[in-house]
């Protein structure tokens, strides 16, 4: 017998047929002899039509009362899975975040967890073999009394988090995919799913540009050495043996796996904007001149690359940074430029940055170089690089983001079974 943390994203939830069937998969576990938490997202499309509903009330809405909207569609999924479960002559409760209580940071609608008290719902395992269906994204502040919420894919990250403060065996987040993949599967259709990934592996995909878990969910898991089991909600409940191992990614520490690959996965994104500031006088706290307001803005930098004219007199600066955030970011620039003293701002938005993960890259060299020569014989040019101990990320023109991706998923063997 075990303890597990099951948490059920927005499709799987969409509608009342899909909760009765995250019943069944509740079921199973339970009749499996589990002791079972729930952690639920808000049906799909849920929480956009609350925020929307905001908006229209006021483009320039007080968050507090924003994240007292948005937490409400969790609440509803809970409450209806808590039904559901009942129907199947399972003991089962809803709970909400403050009613555990989740504490958070007063940040509302990007709040971090501070602290989760699970003794009651430990109590109630032994006590009742009760299901807790927990509402996820939301939690509450201490001082105030209000409900929070944890921004966008909150729900991962409550769930790693409840897995944790419950003493959990194991935390599994059911998706609409059946676990992590080489590289995204409709780019490269001989891309394969993953049996395990480590935290660190996992966190650079997330970070990259894989959409299956949230960042902050990864993180947690990492902290607290709490393995995460991403697999597919819309296997049949029945056909799963729960004592076997279905399909889909174990993320675990890096001792866990018996054999490091070179190359883990493939990850892009197309969400990045380059921003060149030209002939800057090379001098001490030029640097500071431009990254420091953009800090200051909570413009997220990433690839940054100097170069140095040949007397040494002035620098050029290129880096790039989330598109969302390239007008704010041209904005901060343009306004400093008397401070900055730079000659001419340029800029590109049709730019994607691909990167190439593996934690076997720590004992190999020349893997990075391999790219570099592939993606040449492409006629493939690279605007940037960023490296690390696991990975390295290319910036290169967007309408050759899928032609790199295939290129390099082939280049390390990723396409072979």
């Amino acid at each position: 017998m075990g303890r597990l943390v099951m948490k059920f994203g927005g499709t799987s939830v969409a509608n009342i047929e899909r909760i009765q069937n995250v019943a069944r998969h509740v079921k199973r576990e339970v009749d499996a002899g589990h002791e079972v938490a729930v952690v639920v997202s808000a049906m799909s499309g849920k929480t956009n039509e609350l925020v929307a509903w905001c908006t229209e009330a006021s483009p320039l809405h007080d968050a507090r009362e924003y994240d007292a909207v948005v937490a409400s569609g969790e609440q509803v999924t809970s409450g209806l899975l808590a039904i559901a479960l009942q129907s199947l002559g399972i003991q089962a409760r809803s709970w909400q975040g403050w009613q555990i209580p989740i504490r958070t940071s007063d940040a509302h609608a990007s709040a971090r967890i501070v602290e989760i008290d699970g003794s009651e719902i430990i109590k109630r395992f032994a006590e009742r073999k009760e299901v807790a269906v927990i509402a996820g994204f939301q939690g509450i502040h201490a001082e105030t009394g209000r409900i929070t919420t944890l921004g966008r894919g909150g729900s991962d990250t409550s769930a790693v988090a409840i897995a944790a403060a419950l003493r959990a065996d194991r935390c599994d987040i059911y998706t609409d995919v059946d676990g992590v993949y080489t590289t995204d599967p409709r780019v490269v259709p001989k891309a394969r799913r993953l049996d395990k990934v480590s935290f660190e592996e996992m966190l650079e995909l997330a970070s990259l540009g894989a959409k299956v878990l949230q960042v902050r969910s990864v993180e947690l898991g990492m902290v607290h050495n709490m393995p995460i089991f991403v697999r597919s909600s819309f296997d049949k409940p029945e056909d799963i043996d729960p004592h076997g191992t279905p399909p889909g990614t174990l993320i675990s520490s890096e001792e866990d796996s018996m054999e490091n690959h070179v190359v883990t996965g493939i990850a892009f994104s197309k969400d990045e904007a380059q921003i060149s500031v030209r002939r800057i006088e090379d001098k001490p706290g030029v640097a500071a001149s431009i990254f420091g307001p953009l800090a200051d803005a909570n413009i997220n930098v990433d690839m940054i690359v100097q170069n140095v004219s040949e007397d040494g007199k002035t620098t050029d600066l290129t880096f790039t940074v989330p598109a969302a955030d390239f007008a704010r970011a041209k904005q901060t620039i343009t306004s400093a430029q008397d401070k900055i003293g730079y000659a001419r701002f340029d800029s590109e938005t049709d730019v994607a940055k691909v990167s190439v993960i593996g934690s076997g890259m720590r004992s190999h060299a020349g893997v990075a170089a391999q790219a570099f020569a592939a993606l040449a014989a492409r006629n493939i040019n690279i605007r940037a690089i960023t490296t690390s101990e696991i990975k390295f990320s290319v910036l290169i023109d967007a309408a050759y983001t899928e032609l790199a991706v295939r290129t390099l998923h082939t280049l390390y063997g990723l396409d072979q079974v």
